[in-house]
């Protein structure tokens, strides 16, 4: 078959990789001038089947209550993006009980582990390089509260299938003693031996060439403009650049995947969700880290690659506006400067950014068919579509070419969201 895929992500990149193995015609399209350019430029570099946990947990609505109109929260509400969200926000919220969030979480547990695996297999039989490191990731807690709270949480990843281990003071510093300065601020924390890490913009490329080499088409800088639809198919999309046909279409637009379906008429519950990350030249450091941590407290990820230390963290709910908020980039330097309070930070060379993570009202990415014969999503991985990218892209692609895939699909589809 002929096959058009829309976004050349971590998500879109791999659906065309394993399409374009698995003999199908593809022609990737993009608006941007490169892969991975968007929210997959500069996330917080984590792999982890251990994060798996929906942002809507029992009791987030009091959290975003509690934490309106701070520009210091985690996660930001803010009032002009109420209105495009009211739906979204009530089937948010609605999942976050307690049976729902932990049929959730388990979704998501299975393909990130899954995701995971086939990451390797990437590595190994490909020769795909994007500067992993496979060291784990420690969350720490500086509030014993809050660690004895967490343990509802661990037991429900373990239950999942995910590895961990619980860590005194001392066994966080003794995994990673570049934070043996603040020492005094650790309550505890949790090992997840089986998390790695690595540089989603290069996976991106790399992948890219990859697929390049296997016959994949990459069209960069065009932009979508209408779909015509006959029957229940899409006939012709119209782009920047013309006109283009396929027998199939995959949207893997992240969070521009909803206004994209619904010039074919499809509805897809995912919002836009802002993020930020600083990345910081380690040269010169007297002791980098070399785990992957997560400030429980602070909600923030410290990411090691290569030479770098990535600082990803908060959440704000404001449509698509891209724009770097100082108050949003600051306290990320802050928390830096605060965890390695002994190393000199290279302020002139830091690197601020900012990306929408593709959020579905559940937590869950979407995956699969649509109304429309031919066209098929790939979207909706919120804060883990590095996790589950390489296996969403097989699953899909398994999908498309008639293969079984090796994990069902139907909990993953639209149609759970009913009409």
């Amino acid at each position: 078959m002929r096959i058009a895929i829309i976004g050349a992500g971590l998500i879109g990149v791999s659906t065309a990789y394993f399409l374009g193995k698995s003999g199908h015609t593809v022609v990737v399209l993009d608006r941007r001038e490169g892969p991975g350019l968007e929210t997959s430029f500069a996330n917080g570099g984590m792999i982890t089947p251990s994060q798996a946990d929906p942002w809507n947990a029992p009791g987030i609505a009091l959290k975003l209550l509690r934490w309106l109109g701070r520009e210091d929260a985690p996660v930001l509400l803010r009032a002009r993006s109420l209105p495009s969200m009211l739906r979204w926000g009530l089937a948010f919220l609605r999942n976050s009980s307690r049976p729902r969030f932990r049929a959730n979480l388990r979704k998501n547990v299975r393909l990130a582990a899954y995701s995971l695996d086939v990451l390797r297999g990437l590595r190994r039989d490909a020769g795909l390089h994007y500067d992993e490191a496979a060291n784990g990731t420690m969350k720490f807690f500086r509030d014993p509260r809050s660690l004895r709270e967490s343990q509802w949480l661990t037991r429900e990843l373990r239950d999942a299938g995910v590895s961990c281990e619980v860590l005194d003071a001392a066994g966080v510093i003794a995994r990673e003693p570049a934070l043996e300065a603040v020492a005094a601020e650790v309550a505890g924390g949790l090992f997840f031996p089986d998390d790695e890490s690595g540089d989603a913009h290069a996976y991106c490329g790399n992948l890219a060439r990859l697929a390049a080499g296997a016959g994949v088409e990459f069209r960069y800088g065009v932009g979508v403009e209408t779909i015509r639809t006959g029957g229940a198919r899409i006939e012709v999309v119209s782009t920047s650049a013309g006109e283009v046909h396929a027998d199939c279409w995959v949207m893997a637009a992240g969070s521009y995947s909803p206004q994209l379906a619904r010039l074919a008429g499809i509805g897809i519950p995912v919002q836009p969700v802002k993020g930020y990350s600083l990345t910081l030249d380690l040269a010169g450091w007297h002791r980098p880290p070399v785990v992957p941590l997560v400030d429980d407290d602070l909600h923030v990820a410290a990411t090691p690659l290569a030479g770098r230390l990535r600082i990803a963290g908060t959440a704000e709910f404001t449509g698509h506006d891209l724009n770097l908020k100082p108050e949003r980039t600051r306290p990320l330097l802050q928390f830096a400067s605060k965890l390695f309070p002994r190393e000199r930070i290279d302020t002139a060379r830091a690197q601020y950014w900012t990306g929408l993570r593709p959020y579905s009202c559940d937590g869950v990415p979407i995956l699969g068919a649509t109304r429309l014969e031919n066209l098929f999503l790939n979207t909706g991985h919120g804060h883990l579509g590095w996790s589950m990218a390489a296996g969403s892209g097989k699953l899909l692609a398994d999908l498309i070419s008639g293969a079984v895939p090796a994990l069902e699909l139907a909990s993953y589809g639209l149609d759970r969201f009913g009409a």
